[in-house]
């Protein structure tokens, strides 16, 4: 399994309700996702981004495809940062 963690920097007035709202719409585009196996939307600090668990990185890496990340820049305004991590152990309760 790996984890990426992605992070992008959000409008100075884009506060908490505008994130959850913005995250809400782009909710169900999510859905399905081969290779997707959790998805946690983030926001602080002037800062959004996610957590995704995927089987592999080969398809992790091909979903954060350049259209993507455009998505990322016309939504938000700001290019995407991801950090890849091998996830040898998850702890589910």
């Amino acid at each position: 399994m790996i984890t990426a963690i992605v992070r992008f920097a959000l409008p100075a007035d884009f506060g908490l309700d505008d994130a959850r709202q913005a995250f809400e719409k782009s909710a169900p585009n999510y859905r399905g996702v081969p290779g997707l196996v959790r998805k946690y939307y983030l926001y602080a600090d002037g800062s959004g981004g996610g957590v995704y668990l995927w089987n592999d990185r080969e398809t992790a890496e091909r979903f954060y495809s350049q259209a993507w990340r455009d998505s990322i820049v016309q939504r938000f305004g700001s290019q995407p940062e991801i950090r890849y991590y091998d996830t040898p152990v998850i702890v589910d309760n």
